[in-house]
């Protein structure tokens, strides 16, 4: 039978899952609070609504008579939409609420490596006294990493050390209403991200992805919902082993085992430092950006996959392209502490694969660079579609993914479409994938571990 499946998410990484569901044997539809443009067009309807009422979300889910739901972002896992959706027979890939904690509760997640001695854990404590919280501060010996119990859209961190002071970390903390915090040791390293499809027990992972969160180039600046990312042909990263690789993979069968009925997309965030992998987070869903690196280089159909998890029966194995991917984002100007809104955003579809085509035609006539521009792609994020055209938000715009046999060749392509689409009154960290900056990463990696 045609599968009938609901997107439940506006963003970039739900455009990036619409797009891996289009040409599957599905009808698809979705809902989200904004109206995606690219996730639109991908549809056979599209409903605005707030995706955080488990109601709303269930009654159009029945309207459309789905048989399969995706949940994208985390704030619907948090409000309990996928246990709304499993109790009215539609089922939906995305952890209940109860086991969405891993993400949705850091004092909660680690709290739970712990008791279930997950590898990895880092040392750490948890307060919901922030005055208490100050003066661990004060008593530890080194530096820390002071996070939020709960959702703050990957921007409520700040490291002592890095990011700011204790003093600035104190002020922090008491000027915020945070009902807890998790103060744990900071890691040295270099970060990665393992995803991982997960259903009857049974998970299956996907190619390691760098993400960039810091807003400037050269790592500089506030964090930010992540400004680009990369993956390589092979699984593990350039500053990785495939031992490394494997040992934050099997830092997830510890998860799944310990969480014995989790569904849907576990994301590992890990620190590979001097004595392997650690675990700096876990998400209970795609990251964004990291699913638009490996969502267009999977060549599993992801509607198997969603079929097999529903009907109980063992996951397909995954298989991937041996491409590398590198994904920037075009942010408004200012973000994110002050970020300017209504920009006109004049890059396309049709507009990328011309680009992409241009590109293709030179380097064969050229052959200067080595590079092979296979594909590149356009995923909307957060963007304002009016009738006269498509404008930015105060949130990321957009993003471009080259696809390519290298790292370099894939920044190349996603270099040659941003110069031809023109980015006026938006910022793209350009330096994402450059072969310096990758290199930095190496030369971090063989210091720290000698």
């Amino acid at each position: 039978m045609t599968e009938t499946v609901l997107l439940v998410g506006g963003g970039g990484r739900e455009h990036a899952v619409a797009r891996a569901l289009a040409d599957s044997d599905a009808d698809l539809y979705a809902c989200a609070g904004n109206r995606n443009p690219g996730i639109v067009t991908l549809t056979d309807g599209f409903q605005t609504l707030e995706t955080t009422d488990p109601q709303a979300v269930t009654e159009y889910a029945k309207e459309v008579a789905a048989t399969l739901a995706v949940i994208g972002p985390e704030a619907p896992l948090a409000a309990g939409v996928a246990d709304a959706l499993d109790e009215a027979g539609i089922y939906a890939f995305g952890p209940q609420q109860a086991e969405a904690r891993i993400e949705t509760d850091k004092a909660f997640q680690r709290r739970f490596m712990e008791e279930h001695n997950i590898p990895g854990c880092p040392e750490f404590e948890t307060y919901e006294n922030m005055e208490a919280a100050c003066a661990y501060i004060d008593g530890y010996g080194g530096d820390l990493a002071v996070k939020p119990v709960g959702l703050t859209g990957g921007k409520g961190v700040r490291v002592i050390g890095d990011q700011c002071t204790p003093d600035e970390a104190k002020d922090y903390l008491r000027d915020s209403d945070y009902e807890g915090v998790v103060l744990e040791e900071r890691l040295y390293g270099e970060e990665f991200t393992v995803q991982a499809f997960v259903a009857n027990g049974e998970f299956r992972v996907s190619p390691a992805v760098q993400d960039h969160k810091r807003a400037y180039e050269g790592d500089e600046g506030p964090n930010t919902g992540g400004m680009g990312s990369y993956s390589d042909a092979a699984l593990e990263l350039p500053f990785m082993t495939k031992e490394d690789y494997d040992d934050a993979v099997n830092v997830l069968g510890a998860v799944v085992n310990a969480l014995d009925d989790y569904k849907g997309v576990l994301y590992g965030q890990f620190m590979l430092t001097e004595s392997g992998p650690r675990v700096v987070e876990f998400n209970a869903r795609f990251g964004d950006p990291e699913a638009m690196n490996t969502l267009p280089v999977m060549n599993t159909d992801f509607l198997d996959v969603l079929v097999a998890a529903r009907e109980d029966r063992s996951l397909p194995q995954l298989s991937f392209q041996p491409k590398a991917t590198v994904c920037k984002y075009a942010v408004p100007d200012g973000y994110p502490t002050d970020p300017e809104a209504g920009a006109e955003v004049t890059i396309s579809s049709e507009g990328v694969a011309t680009a992409v085509g241009e590109l293709t035609t030179k380097q064969s006539r050229t052959d200067q660079s080595g590079a092979n521009a296979s594909d590149a792609l356009l995923y909307y994020a957060s963007v304002d579609d009016r009738e006269d055209g498509i404008y930015t938000t105060t949130s990321r715009s957009y993003a471009v993914v080259g696809i390519g046999d290298s790292i370099a060749a894939a920044e190349e392509i996603v270099e040659g479409v941003l110069q031809r689409a023109g980015t006026e009154g938006l910022r793209v960290r350009h330096d994402i994938g450059k072969s310096d900056l990758i290199q930095q990463r190496i030369g971090h990696m063989e210091a720290i571990r000698d």
